[in-house]
């Protein structure tokens, strides 16, 4: 597990932009279970969250259409909540960082840490954008 000093300006940089971080089980259940969209962040201390997924996903915010909930779990911090969100991302193996988004409870449109790294900011921006025009 990290040190939650390490992990707090990571933590707070989704928090700032409005992503409510989930820490239980019961906590992801009852968000991924909303009517609606869900988009649910699996936040890392790696440098393609950091420099890509953190700051592309922020900036897919800027879309027209968007989630209604947007939630973050903590991979290496917040076990309970992460290994919940993975089980309504199956059938994606587990990422980190990865980005899914949910519509009335099923997962819609997922991004793996393979789609992450090796891309912009504004490439994930643009993905994510384009699946909140489809679903959101």
């Amino acid at each position: 597990m990290y040190p939650e000093e390490i992990v707090k300006p990571m933590r707070a940089q989704l928090v700032k932009a409005g992503f409510q971080e989930l820490y239980t089980a019961a906590e992801v259940d009852s968000v991924i279970k909303e009517q609606g969209t869900t988009l649910v962040m699996v936040n890392s201390v790696c440098g393609c969250a950091a420099g890509t997924a953190r700051p592309g996903t922020i900036a897919s915010l800027q879309s027209e259409k968007k989630p209604d909930n947007l939630t973050t779990v903590f991979a290496g911090v917040d076990r309970e909540a992460v290994n919940k969100a993975r089980e309504y991302m199956v059938p994606f193996p587990p990422s980190s960082p990865a980005v899914a988004l949910f519509k009335n409870g099923e997962l819609v449109h997922m991004l793996e840490r393979h789609h992450i790294e090796g891309r912009s900011a504004e490439m994930i921006a643009e993905n994510l954008s384009e699946a909140y025009a489809e679903f959101c």
